[in-house]
């Protein structure tokens, strides 16, 4: 059946959702699709379900750092079974919810996978939707490995529906998946494995925050072995066999359960992009300023399906999403700027940035001082036993301006948000050093890291 529209919009989390709700408020005829459960990977299969496990891995951390400072935790332990049951009560109502906000707000919404057919069409199912405008908003997967046995992963939206934690896991990758996973695995009394072909973990943060790090995983038990390339998964009786080589070295590695970390693309290729003449590369929908195809004016995209150069991270999905729409609606006049966008990993402690990283500040020839320093034995992280802090900012020299802000350690997860707020807002340390702070906390440490 064909049946026309205004706008189709492919995906349902928040780019996509954005786009949808902001343009049906604006009278216009929308549809949406989406072939998974409605609500998109950050509040199914990623950020929010995520969250709920590692804030019970935080707990836990917190106990055994305690331990022998007044507080008794002996006998503690995750019950898995019960921790999926209280992440499901977050997950579970959500594409319902979602469908009927659709619903309410007169949003057609179809279940299927979508497939250009036209230039302004798109087949679901036996449906055919013709609409004046297509945004592509669909997400992005597990990156294929390409390598034997790859069947045998297990992606991260599978572990996170696990209704038991097996006794060794080896994760491959070692970027914001397998340690925020792995983090919580430890904590939750498995033993972990990290096979990593890089030089270093989470290379998107600053080396020597990234180094405390590792070193505290190793301390409480992780194996992690770096420069190593996974070449094949086995399966052997109840057990998988990980094959790999470093050095010209074969290895193998015993596991209940491998873990695919090993990077996510952009879910477009079976869209049959062809069809509708949009170009796309390996970082998604090639858009211009505006988040709109320059092959075909009709398609924008936003959020990880579009190469936009944001980075992958859910406000930054609906910071598209808001831009797609204004420009749908207005004519495009709006465009992105990524400046202060920060990001963390919920690693036990987070890890979080804003900003130029020391190499990139380098390269982009900024004259810039560095305030850094090893937090141990500061307060902040001494009344909680945190034996694992540091912070690095990068003043710009003449303006005063922050240019970049890494922190590891206790809450930097929130803390990060106050250098971004200043980057955002033009802040200078000196500013930051005169405000008065609330005291104990963490945000009073501000003032001592310009």
């Amino acid at each position: 059946m064909r049946k026309r529209f205004d706008l189709a919009v492919l995906g349902t989390g928040a780019a996509a959702s954005t786009v949808a709700s902001q343009c049906r408020s604006a009278g216009w005829q929308v549809a949406i699709v989406d072939s998974r459960p409605f609500g998109g990977t950050c509040a199914l299969r990623g950020c929010d379900p995520k969250k709920v496990l590692v804030g019970a891995g935080d707990l836990m951390d917190w106990l055994r750092r305690m331990q022998g400072k007044g507080v008794q935790g002996r006998g503690a332990r995750i019950e898995w079974a019960e921790l999926m049951k209280f992440k499901r009560s977050f997950t579970d109502p959500v594409p319902a919810s979602r469908e009927e906000s659709f619903r309410k707000a007169g949003i057609a919404a179809y279940h299927g996978r979508a497939r250009f057919n036209g230039p302004n069409s798109v087949q679901v199912g036996k449906d055919v939707l013709e609409a004046s405008h297509v945004v592509i908003a669909t997400g992005a997967m597990p990156r294929k490995l390409n390598i034997p046995g790859e069947e045998l992963l297990t992606h991260s939206d599978q572990f996170l529906e696990l209704e038991s934690l097996p006794k060794h896991i080896v994760f491959i990758g070692g970027g914001y998946i397998s340690m925020e996973f792995a983090n919580v695995a430890l904590r939750a009394g498995g033993r972990v494995t990290v096979l990593h072909r890089g030089e270093r973990l989470l290379e998107g943060f600053d080396p020597d925050l990234v180094e405390q790090l590792t070193q505290k995983m190793r301390h409480v038990g992780a194996s992690i072995h770096l420069r190593v390339e996974v070449t094949a998964i086995e399966k052997a009786g109840d057990r998988l066999v990980v094959r790999a080589s470093t050095g010209g070295e074969q290895h193998t590695f015993d596991a209940n359960l491998v873990v695919h970390g090993a990077g996510r693309v952009p879910e477009i290729e079976d869209l049959n992009l062809k069809a509708t003449n949009v170009d796309a590369t390996e970082k998604g929908v090639k858009v211009n300023k505006y988040l709109q195809s320059p092959s075909n004016p009709a398609v924008y995209a936003a959020g990880d399906a579009a190469a936009s150069g944001g980075p992958p991270l859910t406000p930054v999905a609906g910071y598209e999403g808001r831009i797609v729409a204004a420009n749908l609606l207005n004519g495009n006049h709006v465009t992105a700027s990524y400046s202060a966008v920060p990001t963390v990993a919920f690693t036990l402690p987070p890890l979080a940035s804003v900003g130029f990283s020391e190499c990139a500040a380098k390269e982009k020839g900024l004259r810039f001082r560095i305030h850094g320093e090893v937090t141990n034995d500061w307060y902040s992280s001494r009344r909680v036993a945190e034996e694992t802090s540091g912070f690095k900012v990068l003043i710009e020299e003449g303006s005063d301006q922050i240019l970049g802000a890494h922190l590891l350690g206790p809450h930097a997860e929130e803390t990060i948000n106050l250098f971004a707020l200043a980057m955002k807002s033009g802040t200078t340390a000196s500013n930051l050093r005169e405000t008065i702070f609330a005291y104990p906390t963490l945000a009073s440490d501000v003032q001592y890291m310009v």
